[in-house]
């Protein structure tokens, strides 16, 4: 398959197993969103049992969120190094391995470890798994294949819930006992069915067909850093996960003031309506841009810039009106057209780097849109502080989002150049 070919899914073969292995994933990711985030809806019950502060409890989730991203690089080369299906069940194993091992937590000192390994673990699955789908679609279905795993993470997001139901009903080691065990039992189905792409199939190319030789970790990131157009990438998605922490992270605070809501009633708002327009938005965007792609080589680039264009605009009214049922509606359109920038990264980015290092620049995305995104969180804390009002906050979100926009637009991967010529 040549690189005009490829861009523009113009070819429709797909190797076998194809879709099978995004439904595969799908589980996977709804796991592993499941099992980083449950935590966050036990508080009162883990602090009750394990009596620690409020900045203690708030530790918890900062130190998975650092060495998650600070891991994802190092992740991400594995990923190019080795066998990606191998990659990933090994990651499955041991995130849900250190699950289980969290029910059995008895200090603040234990449960911080539990989940510190977990951020080790849990960052070898994103760019091995994101990068396997990418290589059994490399044509007309890449950024639809791409959404339906971005689905099921954010199925995992939402259902953090069945967390707190647990430990009310039972106890907050009872959820982490009960998702572990089912991480590992799903490890072994995996290992009857997982596979990376056949190396004699038709659609492999022969940069992948090479995949695990010739991959250096530090030549990687030197040939990574040294393309413009990734780097103007990294800016562009380190700013949105400013744009994406910060709006998420005070939404709740910010119904609650702005409308006088009570806790109950701004959490749902914040959350009920969200994610399940972002689950339409990663799918709606991934169709949109392969349909489009099968006759502008510019299509997945496109359609995220048109959605940051919608989105923008629509946070800044969001913050703006006094008009509950106003701001929810801009919010909800917010994340429907947001989400077309998750759906269609990793195409984005396959269409900059070299193959054998796709999973490593995705690392890298992680590790930049973390520590820039958990500094957003702070800074938003610090403004607060300051009596800066959210709505200033959302209105420079907003501004951000453009910028982002335009980044986009910059960057003109070399493949689509020659893409355009043949």
């Amino acid at each position: 398959m040549n690189i005009a070919t490829e861009i523009t899914g113009k070819e429709s073969k797909l190797p076998s197993r194809a879709w099978l292995v995004v439904a595969l994933l799908c589980i996977v990711g709804c796991l592993n969103y499941l099992d980083r985030t449950v935590i966050t809806t036990m508080r009162s019950s883990i602090i009750e049992d394990l009596p620690m502060t409020d900045a203690q409890f708030g530790l918890l989730t900062s130190v998975f969120l650092w060495v998650y991203g600070f891991a994802s690089p190092v992740a991400g080369y594995l990923a190019d190094r080795f066998n990606r299906s191998l990659v990933i069940m090994l990651s499955l194993f041991v995130w849900s391995a250190v699950t289980w091992l969290t029910s059995h937590a008895t200090t603040f000192d234990q449960l911080l470890a539990t989940r510190a390994l977990m951020g080790i673990s849990e960052a070898c699955y994103i760019p091995a798994a994101l990068a396997l789908i990418t290589d059994y679609h490399r044509g007309p279905t890449r950024s639809l294949a791409t959404g339906f795993h971005m689905a099921g993470i954010m199925i995992g997001q939402s259902l953090g819930f069945l967390g707190g139901w647990i430990a009310e009903k039972y106890a907050w080691t009872t959820a982490f006992t009960i998702l572990g065990g089912a991480g590992i039992v799903y490890t072994f189905v995996l290992l009857f069915i997982l596979r990376d792409v056949p190396k004699s199939s038709e659609v492999m190319s022969k940069p992948l067909a090479a995949i695990n030789t010739n991959v250096s970790f530090f030549q990687g990131i030197k040939a990574l850093f040294t393309g413009k157009a990734f780097n103007i990438l990294l800016a562009y998605w380190s700013l949105l996960g400013v744009v994406s922490w910060s709006v998420m992270g005070w939404l709740p605070t910010y119904y609650k003031e702005h409308f006088d809501l009570s806790q109950a009633l701004a959490g749902l708002y914040a959350t009920g309506y969200l994610y399940p327009a972002s689950l339409v938005g990663v799918l709606l965007g991934g169709y949109l841009a392969d349909k489009w792609a099968r006759v502008n080589p510019r299509a997945r680039i496109y359609v995220p810039l048109i959605g940051l264009c919608i989105s923008a605009p629509c946070i800044f009214f969001a913050s703006s009106t006094t008009v509950l049922s106003l701001a929810i509606l801009f919010f909800v359109f917010y994340a429907l057209t947001r989400a077309f920038c998750d759906t269609n990264m990793m195409p984005i980015l396959c269409m900059v780097v070299d193959d054998r290092y796709r999973a490593t620049g995705y690392g890298i995305f992680n590790m930049f849109s973390c520590i820039v995104g958990g500094i957003g969180l702070f800074a938003g804390g610090a403004l607060r502080d300051s009596n800066v009002n959210l709505s200033s906050v959302y209105q420079f979100a907003a501004l951000t989002m453009l910028i982002c926009a335009a980044l986009l637009f910059m960057a003109r991967p070399k493949q689509i150049n020659s893409g355009e010529n043949q």
